[in-house]
């Protein structure tokens, strides 16, 4: 794909929005986008994220899934079980979510690989005690079309209930974040002073 087709990163300060809960536990990769449609340019995949728990054999839609609700269809946080997105590593999975509008993710927890990736996708994924995962989950399936607020300078998340949970970043991805930019960037920031270094280091052997 080229860089063109990318979509620009936006910083992150903070985002209200319709949440979208995913409850099951040890939802993995493949069922976020199926491995045959990875072949495919980003731009194409969007319908496909879900695929196999979102339509029938024959295309249509599963009413009972939770994007197909017309509740969730402007959601822009999703809430899942406990390791989502374990399983195989593919970046396609949090661009298909980014692509489908989704820009944060509230978890007990998440496959290690997809975490890495959603900083390097400008979207962010929060970790919250299971049992407080669970009354969010709750809240949404019993309020369709509740909003979630979330702040990242203050690390906050306030819940469909009006509750406020704080959560921890690390502050490297945290700044990165707020500025919209990631580790190459940060670094061609530097450039200015990685070549001053680069030439006192050869007047010094000259």
């Amino acid at each position: 794909m080229t860089q063109e087709n990318v979509p620009a990163r936006l910083p992150f300060t903070s985002v209200s929005a319709v949440a979208a809960p995913i409850s099951q536990a040890n939802v993995d990769t493949d069922q976020i986008i199926p491995g045959r449609f990875l072949s495919l340019p980003r731009q194409t995949m969007v319908p496909h994220l879900f695929r196999d728990q979102r339509y029938n054999d024959n295309g249509t839609p599963k009413p009972e899934f939770v994007l197909n609700r017309p509740e969730y269809a402007k959601a822009g946080i999703l809430v899942a079980g406990r390791n989502f997105a374990c399983g195989s590593s593919r970046e396609m999975a949090v661009t298909v979510l980014v692509d489908n509008g989704f820009r944060a993710f509230i978890a007990p927890s998440f496959g290690d690989i997809f975490f890495s990736n959603c900083f390097q996708n400008g979207v962010l994924p929060i970790v919250l005690p299971e049992a407080r995962v669970n009354d969010l989950l709750r809240f949404l399936l019993e309020l369709p079309g509740a909003e979630i607020a979330v702040d990242l300078p203050s690390q906050t998340v306030k819940g469909p209930d009006g509750k406020t949970d704080h959560f921890t970043i690390d502050p490297f991805r945290k700044d990165c974040l707020l500025r919209g930019i990631d580790e190459i960037a940060m670094t061609f920031g530097y450039e200015a002073d990685i070549k001053a270094f680069e030439s006192k280091s050869i007047t010094a052997r000259v």
